[in-house]
């Protein structure tokens, strides 16, 4: 079954949702599940280099204050998916249209989801700047991405279209915000739901019926 992800590395809620997708599949060995990240950017406007991560609360959330006490519930749900999220490590909010490319490029390697983990482990973890190049670099080298020709794609715009291609495609069709689940291009589901209901649309999805969106926090 193929499955569908829209997501953004900077996205706590997605590291949380890939957790939980992780646990579900482990629990169903069974299942063979073609997974596919796809582009969603949380801050589509972001300048290209990125922003100082204090102005960047401010500007989102109305200061540190108010960033804390949601970042506190997002800390408490990835402590439960073993997920020690450094927030306050992180320096500078990326603008993440290069993560997003690389993403894609590993795509006909099939490392995409080792591309994927190593950028919310960078980010979150070690507070890395991913919208640097070097930063991307070490991502694609963790993830066992050949490395020929990857610091001049990652130095020009290949692709850079279609993930903002991809990100309207998104937004026109229904998608508000990420994680976005899309299970055998029939059902969606939003948000990072816990194994159990994930395993429930894999199994709707497998069955016949009309396509539908299931909305979820």
């Amino acid at each position: 079954m193929r499955l569908d992800i829209f997501s953004d590395p900077i996205c706590p809620w997605c590291f949380i949702g890939k957790r939980r997708l992780e646990r579900a599949l482990a629990a169903r060995p069974g299942l063979e599940i073609d997974v596919h990240w796809r582009a969603f950017q949380l801050n589509p406007e972001m300048p290209a280099e990125g922003m100082e991560r204090q102005l960047y609360l401010e500007l989102k959330f109305g200061g540190p204050a108010a960033a804390q006490r949601i970042y506190a519930a997002i800390a408490e749900a990835g402590a439960d998916e073993e997920i020690a999220f450094d927030f306050n490590a992180i320096r500078r909010t990326p603008n993440t249209v290069n993560a997003h490319r690389l993403i894609r490029r590993a795509g006909p390697a099939g490392k995409q989801d080792d591309v994927v983990e190593a950028l919310f482990r960078r980010y979150f973890l070690a507070g890395q700047d991913i919208g640097e190049v070097s930063a991307l670099l070490e991502t694609a080298e963790e993830a066992g991405l050949a490395p020929a020709g990857l610091e001049d794609f990652l130095a020009g715009s290949e692709e850079g279209e279609a993930v903002r291609g991809e990100d309207a495609l998104a937004r026109r069709t229904g998608i508000q915000g990420v994680p976005t689940f899309i299970f055998a291009n029939r059902y969606a589901l939003s948000g990072a739901h816990e194994p159990e209901v994930l395993l429930q649309m894999f199994e709707l999805a497998g069955q016949d019926g009309p396509a539908e969106v299931a909305a979820g926090p």
